[in-house]
């Protein structure tokens, strides 16, 4: 028996093909028609199906002028997104600082702190509100971060910890010595070292200090504001005119009262306004109106308030970020070569200071933060402010304390930095007690923020999962979770 789907039968020739065409014919035949008659989608290509039907006398049923659509919608049904954001409208949403909440309750034995209040140990481990006015001068100065629980809360308050109560008595006893604090405020992640120095300001201005605060270090390094050579400068020095005019409107605001009453001990004919000798610094500080003429105001400004022949109040003069400021900017010079940040005119006043070479008439404080959420490596700083700590302890006695030393096979070191941090002092700030742990816990509770028994368990089930107390983790761990 034969196979029904045998060769002989697959290679027959059709009826309309003579007998004697090669078994071939059919394939070639095929791919003949199939060259004749190619596809085509475009409308150019494409004939009416009116004309295809009356030539040929079959119906085309290939569709003229139609083409691929991937889109799944068309342009027309995609909603509107409305206007797009103004210039600065998502910095200025994303800088929004909120200090009360209506909805929070009042805590009724919350009392204001006074100008002693952070220098007393009793008030150790109590939660303290700041006064309104202190509000509007950290305000000012731009002391408050955007990441901080302020807005959760009726009023702003902090705690008194020991390294505050330690801080503000340094503070304290320099401005009665008529000496300057130099001190660098370092520690762990989210520890609290902003908060530290947002605590020092308010000591300050409670106590008639001059407070000049840079809130970032890295908006004066990353190249983010416009900067310009001052003329006979050598080596080159560079000013920051928009960041300087932005800087004097923020001093003005933060010490009105105080720089009413502090008069100039020498004229300024140089300025745009002629200022002549006991004339308000706050009249002074109003002659900046453009960014042209800022730089020469704050220098006459910075000059006045360190002239050591007249009546001067005590400064605290502030950093955060200190590592931004401890290593090349992103600034270029003519010669296409990176600035270094110590060049920055600005940075250079608070280098200066910080190192010792510029004297405070009637004492004061210099201190920087530095950040460890936000911030470049730089291995002179570190290893400068961990001698710092190693002498500190050796002068202590501490059993085991050694002085780190330099790496010799390490070439990236910078003797500028090592000057300028070669004799502070140095702060740590770590996690908080227990005792800290509970009133913070109470004062959340009592604000109806933590919805729970403020008891032993809860004070140290918080306590061990913050790291040992550190207020950050703490805050995610019990506050962030009730964050809308």
């Amino acid at each position: 028996m034969s196979a029904p789907n045998c060769l002989r039968c697959l290679v027959r020739p059709t009826a309309g093909i003579p007998i004697s065409a090669p078994l071939a014919a059919p394939i070639a035949l095929a791919h003949a028609h199939a060259r004749a008659a190619p596809f085509s989608t475009t409308a150019a290509n494409a004939r009416p199906r009116k004309e295809t039907e009356k030539k040929t006398g079959s119906k085309d049923h290939s569709r003229g002028g139609k083409k691929l659509q991937l889109g799944k919608f068309k342009k027309d049904h995609i909603a509107s997104k409305g206007r797009s954001p103004l210039p600065g409208e998502r910095k200025a949403y994303r800088k929004r600082i909120t200090l009360s909440n209506d909805n929070a309750i009042p805590v009724p034995w919350l009392t204001d702190l006074g100008p002693e209040a952070l220098a007393s140990a009793e008030n150790t481990a109590r939660v303290l509100a700041l006064p309104e006015e202190v509000q509007d001068q950290l305000r000012a100065g731009e002391a408050f971060k955007p990441t901080q629980c302020w807005g959760m809360f009726r009023k702003p308050a902090v705690l008194v910890r020991k390294e505050t109560v330690d801080l503000a008595n340094r503070m304290q006893d320099a401005a009665d010595k008529k000496q300057m604090l130099r001190l660098v405020v370092t520690g762990d992640k989210v520890a609290g070292k902003s908060m530290m120095l947002l605590q020092a300001m308010a000591h300050a201005h409670l106590n008639n200090w001059i407070v000049i605060h840079l809130p970032e270090a890295q908006e004066l390094t990353t190249a983010c504001t416009e900067y310009a050579p001052i003329p006979g400068t050598d080596p080159v020095q560079y000013m920051q005119p928009v960041y300087v005019l932005k800087l004097i409107q923020a001093i003005k605001r933060a010490n009105e009262k105080v720089l009413a009453k502090t008069y100039t001990a020498q004229a300024h004919p140089e300025l745009p306004q002629n200022i002549p000798p006991n004339t308000p610094l706050l009249k002074l500080a109003n002659v900046a109106k453009e960014a042209d003429g800022a730089w020469p105001v704050f220098q006459a400004l910075w000059s006045e308030l360190t002239a050591h022949n007249a009546a001067r109040p005590p400064i605290l003069f502030s950093l955060d970020g200190l590592a931004h400021a401890m290593k090349p900017s992103d600034y270029r010079s003519p010669a296409f070569d990176l600035i270094h940040s110590h060049d920055l005119a600005l940075l250079k006043l608070f280098t200066d200071a910080l190192g010792g070479a510029v004297k405070f008439p009637a004492g004061g404080a210099v201190l920087a933060a530095t950040s460890r959420s936000n911030a470049p490596r730089v291995p002179s700083m570190e290893l400068a402010l961990a001698q710092r700590e190693a002498e500190e302890r050796v002068r202590q006695k501490v059993e085991g304390a050694e002085v780190p030393q330099k790496d010799p096979f390490f070439r990236g070191y910078d003797e500028r930095v090592e000057a300028v941090l070669r004799s502070v002092q140095v702060l740590r700030v770590g996690g908080v007690d227990k005792l800290e742990a509970r009133a913070l816990m109470e004062y959340w509770a009592a604000s109806g923020m933590l919805r729970a028994t403020v008891d032993e368990r809860a004070v140290t089930e918080k306590w061990t999962l913050a790291g040992s107390g550190v207020l950050g983790e703490m805050e995610r761990a019990t506050l962030l979770t009730m964050r809308v």
